[in-house]
């Protein structure tokens, strides 16, 4: 009798599932051909009575003016160079600036000018994707948004080709199978990493990791629960790409692992601008007098302010003992926002409790001229971010001639901060007190063979250029425009 009633439920059941999935195919092939009549009438044929090959590139922060919007330009600039028919389109929710002030943002920051026109579609749902909006499943909530805003990007224009530059994966499917386009992205940082799986794992206490969670084992298995459930569907949309990019070995190695399509995913180093930085004239140290030790990134939690200012604090303590040089760490960063401001004035007090307050300098927003000066007259340059997904600040820091000292961690140890052609370029450190000995190791070395190190390190920064970029980007993209 049960199983008569089991059947007699069942069966129903897997019709009306399959009805519903055959309505839910049919709906979504409708919007896919609707999709492609609108974009006939919205693309009108050039003068050549050919249309134009529409690339669009999602990135909402297109005026922010750090380093992905540097790929961003570079990428834009490299096409325009190498098709002709190809009209580059830009999806951003940057409404607070035209077209035009954006491009001409994005040449007065890093001396990129385009060669063609670009057409900017403007996104009115932005806030979707704001962190501040989920205090709670932070990556779940901006992963939907991202899928919300990337609907009415598509609304707005269907391209032929769609390359996700700011990590918004959740896109990809939206674009593949509704808009019918080849699908690209460049990955700068992985949406969710096997380290932070290993963190919640191992519950540590890192800035992503509150302590009220790793203090109570069943937040912190609900919390790996939603990580493993969340890597899962990451995998699942990243896997939709035909062509991956990523920044760096780092980036690569978690990529590989998440989204499982080595075939199409290769490595292409975001554009530095080492140019600027290796026009600083490389000349011996004139003066003993004083060292500086220069920190150069934004004040977030990640770059881990505090172990600069502790490990200073330890070499100072250790070079009070002799008669040496003076020292001074100059910390130079952005600050977004009062959250950064009042982490600025976190570390100031900091300062204050280790009685280094005379030696440490924070130059907060200081214009590129400045950041020039500095690192010119630095001896060393520190970087402190665990896993850094690349580490701009360390190839400028190197090609500008300081002696690096970076995490080992990251694209620093795997790609930047390694031998070039068998000869040290810099130095690698894991705590407070590697850190605090590696400087006093780098500050007791004669001036002549730190100045063969910087030498080392300003030839190894070409891998990073430009002109590299352009190189290997094409030869990524390829596939896209076959």
């Amino acid at each position: 009798a049960c199983f008569r009633l089991l059947c007699s439920l069942l069966i129903p059941a897997l019709f009306l599932s399959g009805i519903l999935c055959v309505c839910l195919v049919v709906l979504l092939w409708g919007i896919r051909l609707w999709l492609q009549q609108r974009k006939k009438q919205l693309t009108s044929a050039g003068k050549d009575g050919k249309r134009p090959l529409l690339v669009a590139f999602f990135h909402p922060y297109c005026n922010a003016g750090g380093g992905g919007e540097r790929v961003l330009w570079c990428a834009i600039r490299t096409l325009q160079k190498k098709y002709r028919n190809v009209t580059c389109v830009v999806y951003t929710g940057d409404r607070d600036a035209t077209g035009e002030e954006i491009v001409e943002g994005a040449f007065r920051r890093f001396n990129i000018k385009l060669t063609h026109p670009v057409k900017f579609v403007f996104l009115e749902k932005r806030y979707l994707v704001e962190a501040s909006l989920y205090p709670h499943f932070t990556l779940l909530g901006q992963s939907l948004g991202s899928v919300f805003l990337g609907w009415e990007a598509l609304l707005k224009c269907v391209p032929d080709i769609y390359i996700d530059s700011m990590g918004y994966a959740f896109t990809l499917p939206l674009f593949k199978y509704l808009g019918g386009c080849r699908i690209g992205c460049y990955v700068h940082y992985p949406t969710i990493s096997t380290d932070m799986l290993s963190v919640v794992r191992n519950q540590d206490t890192r800035f992503n990791n509150a302590a009220f969670i790793t203090n109570n084992p069943l937040f912190s298995k609900f919390k790996l629960v939603y990580y493993y459930f969340f890597a899962f569907m990451y995998g699942l949309v990243g896997s939709c790409s035909d062509v991956i990019m990523v920044n760096s070995s780092w980036t690569l190695n978690h990529i590989l692992s998440l989204w499982r399509a080595g075939a199409c995913t290769s490595v292409v180093y975001p554009p530095c601008d080492v140019q600027t930085f290796l026009d600083i004239p490389l000349e011996e140290e004139k003066s003993t007098a004083e060292h500086c030790i220069v920190s150069v990134s934004q004040f977030r939690p990640e770059k881990d302010h505090p172990l600069q200012i502790r490990a200073f604090a330890k070499l100072l303590k250790q070079k009070r003992l002799g008669q040496q040089p003076s020292l001074k760490l100059i910390l130079i960063g952005g600050c977004r926002n009062q959250q950064d401001e009042e982490r600025v004035n976190n570390l100031k007090r900091l300062c204050e409790e280790l009685a280094v307050s005379n030696n440490v300098m924070f130059r907060i927003n200081v214009p590129f001229e400045e950041l020039k000066r500095h690192l010119a007259e630095a001896t060393i340059g520190l970087h402190t971010m665990w896993n850094e997904h690349f580490g701009i600040g360390v190839v400028e820091c190197m090609a500008a001639g300081t002696v690096i000292l970076a995490h080992n961690s990251g694209g620093p140890k795997l790609d930047i901060v390694v031998p070039y052609e068998g000869h040290i370029t810099g130095f690698l450190a894991e705590n407070e007190d590697s850190y605090a000995e590696t400087m006093a190791y780098i500050l007791s070395l004669s001036p002549d063979k730190r100045l063969e190190i910087r030498e080392n390190a300003r030839r190894s920064v070409h891998r990073f250029s430009d002109q590299h970029f352009e190189e290997t980007f094409l030869l990524s993209v390829e596939p896209l425009f076959k």
